[in-house]
């Protein structure tokens, strides 16, 4: 067993869990992925063309006239 007191040991015991953080944190997005079915996931296409012509659609517009 490694001795607690020992130098450097909370800074490796904050990086595991750090480390531990992430794999938990892309192992929930996956989950939800998962779940989410594919008119799930056009749906949120949509949803982001609808938005992207909203902000930028005017612009490509206006270049195009130029």
């Amino acid at each position: 067993m490694t001795d607690q007191t020992k130098w450097g040991i909370p800074e490796v015991h904050q990086k595991n869990k750090a480390i531990k953080y992430q794999r938990d944190l892309v192992a929930r997005a996956m989950d939800q992925v998962v779940k989410m079915d594919e008119s799930g996931i056009t749906d949120l296409m949509i949803e982001i063309e609808k938005i992207y012509e909203e902000k930028y659609g005017k612009d490509i517009v206006n270049k195009c006239v130029l």
